[in-house]
């Protein structure tokens, strides 16, 4: 069963240097006023927390706990706190500017300056789950959406941003050419891009997205009984794996979990980051399976974090993805069914892979006594891609 995933990791330390970045570059109040404006929202729910015993058992470790986010406000996926929640705060911000007085996010969110709201177009570059959050925001607090997306995006993940009312120009390059054009065209237009990946002069709202993520994050910590010792984070832009490695840490403080970094061999930013021990742009050949991961430029703001807080950096195949997803929606290991994306097995199919390594097992601190967290980014987003795994196919 678990013979696929006895394939080659690469694997680079981190070397996580003292200071306060988890505190700083996403302060408390940065979290608890995203959480108390998320869970206010019509439609919240927390997202499931599923325990792997099964598996667990199979591959030699004590615990492992999947964080489900196929079913977050319907969307699919983890970005549904982040996108909407930056979308709300930049208007918040430019109605503010425009009427000469503090507006508040309730305001907004309860269509009090819906008129004004028109008049503001949002713009992002996205891979898919970013930009259905901000059409979706967009789509509630009525203000205009417009979304980039690169060649290799699926049609379906296009069709779902424009169902929510986005306008979406898809582009013949790759993801970073898409977020060049969106900064290129709302510069000229006068929008505002709401990015999850931060660069010089641009940090208030990637800053906003990554508080949004932490509902996340507090719905684990307020569940588990006992902090993890391990939690792998999928890579991006960094912004995710920022997210959480500083919620953990903020919550657990010094018995934070080891935080392992998971890319695809195909884009691993922040691995060649972690190898220089600076933020380092990989040159991206060839598109991963998992579409969201898909990301050659690192997020300066995340990487703040990710080099303080990172202890392990793998990447892996993506020969072992499908077989991670299929893993978990046919219950392999007796444990519960979870329909999962590619992008969300990231961290599964790494921790299945090291522990067919004994060496790589051994230098991750894996044993019988480890508890580690996943996060299971995304649910469902594409099912023609979920339906050509499902029936067997490696490469979609």
């Amino acid at each position: 069963m678990l013979e696929q995933f006895a394939v080659t990791l690469r694997h680079t330390a981190g070397n996580p240097k003292s200071g306060d970045a988890a505190y700083t570059v996403l302060s408390e109040q940065d979290f608890s006023g995203a959480c108390a404006e998320i869970t206010a929202w019509e439609g919240y729910e927390g997202t499931p927390l599923v325990s792997l015993p099964g598996l667990a058992e199979k591959i030699g470790v004590g615990r492992i706990d999947y964080k489900h986010e196929g079913p977050r406000f319907g969307l699919g996926s983890f970005k549904a706190l982040g996108g909407s929640y930056a979308a709300l705060r930049v208007l918040q911000r430019e109605l503010s500017r425009r009427l000469g007085k503090d507006v508040s996010l309730e305001e907004i969110r309860k269509g009090a300056h819906k008129d004004a709201c028109a008049g503001i177009t949002l713009v992002s570059a996205t891979d898919g789950n970013h930009g259905r959050s901000l059409a979706w925001g967009c789509q509630r607090f009525g203000a205009p959406c417009r979304i980039y997306i690169h060649a290799e995006v699926s049609e379906g993940r296009a069709v779902a941003m424009r169902d929510l009312g986005a306008e979406v120009i898809r582009i013949a390059g790759d993801y970073d050419d898409s977020v060049l054009l969106a900064k290129k065209e709302a510069e000229e237009n006068g929008w505002f891009v709401v990015s999850d990946t931060s660069w010089e002069g641009y940090t208030e709202p990637p800053r906003d997205v990554m508080a949004g993520y932490s509902v996340m994050t507090r719905e684990v910590c307020e569940t588990l009984e006992q902090a993890p010792t391990h939690v792998f984070l999928q890579g991006g832009v960094g912004g995710l794996a920022a997210s959480v490695a500083a919620a953990l840490r903020q919550f657990y403080t010094v018995q934070a979990p080891r935080v392992v970094i998971v890319e695809p061999e195909l884009a691993a930013c922040l691995f060649d980051s972690a190898r220089n021990g600076k933020a380092t742009n990989f040159a991206i050949q060839e598109e991963t399976i998992m579409a969201g991961l898909s990301c050659g430029e690192p997020s300066e703001m995340a990487w703040e974090i990710l080099t303080e807080e990172a202890t392990d950096f793998l990447t892996i195949p993506d020969s072992i993805v499908a077989p991670a997803v299929r893993l978990l929606a046919n219950a392999e290991t007796g444990d519960p069914a979870v329909e999962a994306g590619e992008s969300a097995v990231a961290g599964l199919a790494a921790l299945i892979a090291a522990c067919q390594s004994a060496g790589i097992k051994e230098t991750l601190g894996l044993d019988e006594n480890s508890r580690v967290l996943l996060i299971g980014s995304e649910g469902v987003t594409d099912p023609a891609i979920y339906a050509a795994i499902m029936a067997g196919k490696d490469n979609v």
